[in-house]
């Protein structure tokens, strides 16, 4: 037994305890197994309120209506603004199912330590006002875990790849899903998952972050609710019952609340915080707002592993960039297909393990294809990023030959006196990076270049700020966006000797906009 319990407000273990018969008929509404959930957090759930101090929980309608989602359904997903009451309402079915269901094991994931913490604590803090005529003995009562005579058991834990793994999971609660970092989710749910075969539940809450996250998925598969013949059914196709609220249930906010919310935290965060809209939480290139809208297509036509949008028409120009990787299956290497001046994205290929030789032939195939549907060589670009790897590209494309390659090969234009003067490609440094960046944003906020891939937008809602310039987010690729953006450099050098590229890419009421950090 912890030492902590000489000194909390608990209930010791293995007592009997004289009940009156009303003290025995509450107990028993707390225990009934359909109605019980509600009627103990009704009745004798507190919590603290950050202003009014200790209270009676008295729950909202929608709140009603979300335990009574957490009670009925195994699997059971919530999309909720922030302060609505999401956590408080778990903690108190938390503590509810551990006291009259014996023999559970109840984990509790927070997507930070502080928050599975928080949690605990208003386990605790119920817990301890509690009458002893309702509350189950403990024996053992610690920040990050309480165990109760009756054989159960509540488990903190900060949601990690590994967290659960191993464990019989009779109650699984996932606190703030969507802000648990994407790959490590992931990870999570794979390891998760089989830990509630024989039965568990398992209860999902959060306000949203990214629409491509575990929690997006889930929250998707849950609004799935058709079958195979099309008829539709009460939960998800995988299983889960979706619940959602709005802020405009709560009865303390109207839209003066929701003005003076917008003025504090500006539309997009009041969107995807109070709106729940699915608008990227991290500080992302393209504008949240604008991802949101961004979907992708599927291609018309696939030759191999390269994605075609759009087959290639005469009178109009061809840009093809490569951004080389080692082929041994970490980075992936990445090929963009621009057409100017329509600025359309019409093609793109993307893969980890093909060495840089095969890299090189499948540009050359690409070339080719679009000469053959063209017949004009003198309207196809192609280059390379020189960096590094980029080097085993230009030996290859020496050894095949340039006048096997259809196309002219482009390279940046230097200032004279450059020790790479004559080193061709494109060398990707951290102010050529930046211009080629804020010319991505810009063409892409406004519409100018057209986004067919889904692969790409998916790539764009994980290129974040990092410092004072921009990459995928930890565990997230970023080369599909590198390759356009080495597509973005070759069309500016296009557009110093082609009229009508120069009169695409250059518009004089285009609207320039920041870059969402300040430049040192």
């Amino acid at each position: 037994m912890s030492k902590e319990l000489a000194t909390a407000i608990i209930r010791n273990p293995y007592q009997k305890m004289a009940m009156t018969e009303d003290q025995i008929l509450e107990f028993a509404k707390c225990a009934d197994p359909v109605t019980g959930p509600r009627y103990f957090m009704s009745n004798y759930f507190f919590i603290q309120h950050p202003t009014k101090g200790a209270m009676q929980y008295i729950p909202f309608e929608y709140q009603e209506r979300l335990i009574d989602s957490y009670h009925e359904n195994r699997f059971s997903i919530s999309l909720m603004p922030r302060q609505t009451g999401k956590s408080t309402s778990a903690a108190g079915y938390l503590l509810w199912y551990a006291m009259f269901v014996p023999d559970s094991t109840i984990l509790v994931a927070a997507h930070k330590y502080t928050g599975s913490q928080e949690i605990m604590q208003r386990v605790r803090y119920a817990y301890e006002n509690c009458p002893d005529y309702i509350r189950a003995g403990v024996t053992s009562y610690n920040k990050g875990s309480l165990d109760f005579e009756n054989g159960s058991r509540i488990v903190s834990a900060t949601t990690t790849e590994n967290t659960g793994r191993g464990m019989s999971i009779s109650l699984l609660y996932c606190d703030e899903f969507a802000f648990v970092r994407p790959t490590i989710a992931s990870e999570f749910w794979t390891a998760i998952t089989p830990t509630l075969a024989t039965g568990g539940k398992c209860i999902i809450t959060s306000t949203p972050n990214s629409d491509e996250d575990q929690f997006a998925q889930i929250w998707k598969g849950a609004n799935n609710t058709f079958d195979d013949q099309g008829n539709e059914t009460e939960l998800g196709r995988n299983g889960f019952k979706a619940f959602r609220s709005a802020w405009q249930e709560h009865p303390d906010r109207d839209e003066k609340w929701a003005d003076q919310m917008r003025a504090q935290l500006g539309e997009e965060r009041f969107r995807r915080e109070m709106d729940c809209e699915f608008i990227i939480f991290d500080e992302t290139l393209i504008n949240p707002l604008k991802l949101v809208e961004m979907a992708g297509i599927d291609p018309i036509e696939k030759q191999g592993q390269v994605r075609w949008y759009k087959k290639p028409t005469k009178d109009n120009i061809y840009c093809i960039a490569l951004d080389p990787s080692m082929g041994t299956g970490g980075d992936p290497s990445a090929i963009q297909v621009i057409e100017l001046p329509s600025m359309m994205q019409v093609a793109e290929w993307r893969d980890n393990k093909t060495p840089v030789q095969r890299q090189v032939k499948i540009l050359q195939e690409i070339t080719q294809y679009i000469n053959d549907q063209i017949q004009n060589e003198t309207d196809i670009y192609y280059s390379v990023e020189n960096n590094t790897l980029g080097e085993a590209a230009l030996v290859e494309i020496s050894h095949i030959g340039e006048e096997n390659i259809r196309g002219i090969f482009l390279s940046e234009l230097r200032k004279p006196g450059s020790t790479n003067m004559y080193r061709k490609g494109f060398n990707t440094g951290s102010k050529s990076k930046l211009a080629a960046c804020s010319k991505l944003k810009s063409w892409v906020e406004s519409g100018k270049l057209k986004i067919a891939s889904k692969m790409l937008v998916s790539e764009l809602k994980n290129f974040v700020a990092k410092g004072l310039s921009y990459e995928a987010k930890i565990g997230e690729t970023d080369d599909l966006v590198m390759s356009m953006i080495l597509a973005i450099r070759m069309m500016q050098v296009i557009q110093n000797f082609d009229a009508d590229v120069d009169e695409t890419l250059r518009s004089d009421d285009e609207e320039i906009l920041p870059m969402p950090f300040i430049m040192m």
